[in-house]
């Protein structure tokens, strides 16, 4: 059984085996399997039973009886045929994922019903239920697979649930624990197979037992360990979303117990590190720390939401009632801190108090059933009364806690539907949000300078909460809130009156509420004369002399923001704080009124508003937007900040800060963990202040400020059009402003000035304005771009073939880790620029999530063919004619193939590399150049063949070079000639086939295969597999080999031939 294993591993596997031997061997194993399987099953059926009856085990249907004594004598017999048995279930473990579904189902699924008993045996049980776990999620045909539902049936669904019942009934053992697991997949694929069955072409029909498997599987749903939980949720969203299943009375009467059970399973207990709940004895099985267990939880979370979500489709009105209970049974019960405080204050909950949780478990439930119940029922169906009712309960509730009181602000959200029914209820809403955006645990705070009292994050969080409520409420029922305008204008002004009772974001976040609605005014010159009034404060400060002096020189700004300065106390002493907020909050502004201000969308409406100034060449219409006079004469002072911002990476700017704020320009902490992947503790995301000291304050000042003004700049082109483009000298201004110092400008700034600025620059761009403004922008930009990435990869590559005993002592691992991962997620940045760039719509959105850090290998894409539309844009077009660019730009999509970052690799394979070759293919390329580019894409294959996606992106593109070029070109068979271990013979095949029109009638596919195996010498191998010893088996000699009968000796040696002659005589 052992060789029958090794056999079915090395073919199946792992498939260690030389290709043709691979087959040999499957090819036989197949023709014998019937045998194969016949000796598996005898031997395990015969090995268990003498091993039960050994043990003193009842046979067959008594095997849930308690077993008998063991003879001690019998011990080490009993113990073999049990290694014989899980060696026979190891064995077929490793045939049922491949054989033919029909050796599995054979003489009535002889061997499932087998299994199906051995789940009842403590020793075989996990062996069992692998076996049939493998055998359950088989795919295949639909009408192969229909003996499945065997399974179904009382005594399969008998012998499973009584194994189930068994192992959970025996407490926390880690081997029951596995075997629960196992069951809970087997449960879990048996409704995949129903659901892929029923409903189909087939006459399968729902199964008597479906009910019994319903309650089988809530009870895995509503089992403590949170795991199983979490196993379990697919199969629910599949049986709720099945076309026919989600309409049988027996799934519709478990919805209720489902939502139930979610109530349960979405409170967040069961931490490894504490025994606050049965689930926190399994979690340490699962886990091995707390953000492990806290980021599975949100994922758990999340899959929970859609599943809800998914059966209140099918009964809303079940999950609203659920909720309304839930919340007022919240509204009523005293607060639970639990035995650990909050930092924040005493008597307020942490993230883990007892209250907390279950508010934080009841938002999320209402929230997910609330919103689909708007999205299900018809208008006149929706309980208002009920809906209105909850929503003053939630207005009227009053807490001092921050966390819960977040959360009463979620439920304020997710019942605001109702007012749509009932509009007078408006203003108590705007009342309970605007006393929340104020909410402070210490009320003096709100008196004095916040660096004082720093707000822990829990505070913010609330503040922050209520500010977006506002601006959601009025991007979606900004009708609704247009008659009220007033109202939430005055409130906005009294807030803005005290300069220190909100922060920069707040105040922006209420006058991008105010902007919201004002586009419902529908009157191009009412909403430019409200712009106007809401902006007075910020041009007044931002136009002012001083403030110009500042913005303008490095070291003026320096001084201003304090940066220059030696804190003695770096907690609390911050005597620039307000000069700070002051640029942050004109630049919040400006951000906030070119985002929000809008025409409107209905063209007539535009028309009778006066937003429409005339029309396009094309036809399409020319709008202007209310904000734009306001934030031009804004500009010059924007781009005035960008220079000197840009300016302050200057070694002798930087040596001009104090030195409190050396590091002033350094990453932050959190954006660091963001980008290697590490988890932030989970208790100081509440529970810390925002910044500790005035270096993070600093820190985030410059972070955000250089943020927000490159947002700035990304939202003038789509907001303003053409008022924007054609501001004189823009390019020029530009290139003077945020382009300027870049040599010192590091990698994690530059990524998201390319991300929010240059990308939506480029793409909202009219095609009238290319040679005026963005040609000349990026043509510079890419040259640069391509030297400072050329210069980042050749350090790295330098770095890694030194020894580790040459590394410099001041720049440890980590630090190493942060820059070259920095240097892989801005080569992406990079690459995704130039592909929005050139080549057409296809590409862009497929790249328009490049900017998620964290690991990308895994999910590498295997279609390796570039779009047929993979054509240049007008822009591509644009910027290849002009010799400087075109050279940058192909220099730079070729030269990257080999640069170690295999997900920019295969984008710029597949969507860049070929559309721009094509578009010089016509002129007269240098030979030198040609076989540069040839080369170019061998050199990936040697970077990056080991990965199956780029290796096939790459050789096609190899593949569709030299058939190009090859005919022109005889440089690139030279460079052919130099691949390791070609075969001439076959090459010189190859290019005649090529080179004679009149022989090239070999289909493409084979003429690929062809090209492949000439270039399998530069392909890279991984590096298991670099210096592995070439296994050559030879041929083994035959077991039976037959002896031909050899010639009597005598009749050969007698030389006369005298016995010859005896032979006729006779």
């Amino acid at each position: 059984m052992f060789i029958l294993l090794r056999l079915a591993e090395d073919v199946v596997t792992f498939q260690t085996l030389p290709t043709q031997r691979r087959r040999d061997i499957q090819q036989t194993l197949t023709q014998n399997m019937e045998k194969i399987f016949s000796f598996l099953l005898t031997t395990l059926q015969q090995n268990v039973n003498k091993y039960r009856r050994m043990v003193g085990a009842p046979q067959e249907q008594e095997v849930l009886a308690t077993p008998q004594k063991t003879d001690l004598t019998q011990e080490p017999k009993a113990q073999a045929n049990c290694r014989v048995g899980i060696a026979a279930l190891n064995t077929l473990a490793g045939y049922i994922d491949w054989v033919a579904l029909s050796h599995i189902t054979a003489d009535n699924c002889k061997l499932l019903e087998m299994l199906c008993l051995l789940l009842n045996e403590p020793e075989l049980q996990i062996g069992a239920a692998e076996c049939l776990l493998i055998a359950v999620s088989r795919k295949g045909k639909l009408e192969d697979r229909k003996p499945l539902m065997v399974l179904f049936g009382d005594v399969a669904m008998h012998y499973i649930l009584s194994a189930a019942q068994t192992a959970d009934g025996e407490g926390l053992v880690e081997k029951h624990y596995v075997f629960l697991k196992r069951l809970c997949q087997v449960l879990c694929a048996l409704g995949s197979q129903l659901c892929a069955l029923l409903g189909s072409d087939s006459d399968v029909e729902t199964p008597p037992n479906f009910g019994k498997y319903l309650d089988s599987f809530l009870a895995f749903t509503t089992h403590p360990s949170q795991f199983l939980r979490s196993s379990t949720q697919i199969t629910w969203g599949a049986l709720f979303r099945h076309e026919v299943l989600s309409r049988d009375p027996l799934l519709l009467g478990m919805i209720p117990k489902y939502l139930r059970a979610s109530m349960t399973n979405l409170v967040k207990v069961g931490f490894p590190s504490k025994s606050d709940s049965p689930s926190c004895e399994y979690s340490r099985f699962d886990f091995d720390s707390d953000e492990d267990f806290n980021a599975f939880f949100n994922s758990f979370r999340a899959q929970q939401g859609e599943v809800m979500r998914m059966a209140c489709r099918l009964d809303p009105r079940t999950g609203f009632q659920m909720a309304g209970e839930w919340l007022k049974y919240q509204l009523t019960i005293p607060v639970d801190t639990g035995p650990m405080n909050s930092k924040t204050g005493e008597g307020l909950c942490s993230i883990f108090s007892p209250s907390f949780v279950q508010w934080d478990a009841m938002t999320f439930f209402s929230e997910s059933v609330i919103s689909q119940m708007f999205r299900t029922l018809d208008k006149d169906e929706i309980p208002v009364n009920d809906g209105i009712d909850l929503l003053q309960l939630v207005l009227n509730f009053e807490t001092k806690d921050p966390l819960i009181l977040s959360c009463v602000l979620t439920n304020v959200s997710a019942l605001f539907p109702f007012v749509t029914y009932r509009p007078e209820y408006l203003p108590q809403v705007l009342s309970k949000l605007f006393a929340s955006v104020t909410f402070e645990v210490i009320e003096e705070s709100k008196f004095v300078m916040s660096v004082q009292a720093p707000r822990t994050r829990a505070v913010k969080n609330v503040r922050r909460h209520a500010c977006s409520s506002i601006i959601k409420m009025c991007r979606d029922y900004p009708q609704l809130v247009l008659p009220n305008f007033e109202v939430l204008y005055n409130h906005v002004k009294q807030l803005l009156s005290n300069e220190l009772l909100l922060t920069q974001m707040e105040k922006c976040a209420l006058m991008e509420a105010l902007v919201l609605i004002s586009n419902q005014f529908k009157d191009y010159e009412r909403q430019k004369a409200f712009l106007e009034e809401l902006m007075a404060p910020v041009a007044g400060l931002w136009l002012s002399p001083e403030m110009q002096r500042v913005l303008s020189d490095p070291e003026a700004f320096i001084s201003y923001v304090g940066a220059d300065n030696k804190i003695a106390d770096p907690v609390l002493e911050d005597p620039s704080g307000l000069n700070r907020s002051r640029i942050s909050f004109c630049v919040y502004t400006i951000l906030g009124v070119v985002k929000r201000a809008r025409w409107p969308a209905a063209p007539e409406e535009a028309k009778a508003g006066g937003f429409l100034v005339g029309y396009m060449p094309s036809g399409s219409p020319i709008y202007r937007n209310p904000c734009t006079e306001q934030v031009l004469k804004l500009l010059d002072n924007l781009l005035a900040l960008i220079r000197t911002h840009n300016n302050l990476y200057m070694p002798e700017m930087v040596a001009r800060l104090g030195e409190t704020f050396a590091k002033a320009l350094d990453m932050l902490e959190v954006e660091k963990n963001a980008i290697l992947g590490l988890p932030q503790p989970l208790l100081e995301l509440y529970d810390s202040p925002v910044y500790k000291t005035v270096l993070e304050r600093m820190q985030g000042f410059f972070c955000t400020l250089y943020d927000n003004c490159f947002h700035i700049l990304g939202n003038a082109g789509p907001s303003m059009q053409q008022d924007f483009y054609t501001v004189e000298g823009l390019a020029s201004q530009l290139l003077s402003s945020a382009f300027i110092n870049l040599n010192n400008i590091p990698d994690y700034r530059l990524r998201p000035m390319l991300r929010v600025f240059v990308k939506p620059l480029v793409l909202f761009c009219p095609s009238e304005y290319y040679e005026t403004l963005v040609c000349p922008m990026l043509g510079p930009l890419f040259t640069y771009l391509h030297m400072r990435l050329s210069q980042k990869w050749q350090v790295i590559n330098q770095r890694s073939m030194l020894c580790e005993d040459d590394a410099a002592d001041d720049n440890p691992e980590s630090q190493e880790m942060l820059e070259e991962q920095l240097v892989r997620l801005l080569t992406r940045e990079v690459m995704d620029l130039i592909t929005v760039c050139c080549v057409s719509k296809k590409g862009v959105e497929h790249n328009t999530a490049v900017a998620v850090d964290g690991d990308d290998d895994e999910a590498m894409a295997t279609e390796v063919t570039p779009p047929a539309s993979a054509e240049l844009t007008e822009l591509g077009k644009c910027l290849m004619t002009q010799e400087e660019v075109c050279t940058a730009l192909l220099i730079t999509a070729y030269t990257s193939l080999s640069w170690k970052d295999t997900l920019s690799c295969q984008r710029t394979t597949t969507q860049l590399c070929w559309p721009l070759l094509k578009q010089v293919l016509q002129g007269n390329l240098l030979p030198d150049a040609v076989s540069w580019f040839f080369a170019s894409v061998l050199k990936g294959l040697q970077t990056h063949g080991q990965h199956n996606g780029c290796m096939a992106a790459l050789v096609h593109l190899a593949f569709q070079i030299y058939e190009a070029l090859r005919p022109r070109y005889t440089e690139l068979k030279a460079v052919m000639e130099q691949i390791p271990d070609i075969q001439r013979d076959s090459l010189e095949q190859f290019d005649s086939k090529l080179l004679n029109p009149t022989l090239q009638k070999v289909a493409d596919k084979r003429r690929k295969d062809h090209f492949k195996r000439l270039i399998t010498g530069c392909i890279g191998k991984p590096l298991g597999e670099q210096f592995r010893k070439e296994v050559h088996i030879r041929n083994l000699p035959s077991l039976f080999k037959k002896v031909k009968p050899s010639l009597e000796p005598d009749v050969l040696e007698n030389e006369d031939g005298e016995s010859l002659t005896v032979l006729f005589e006779s």
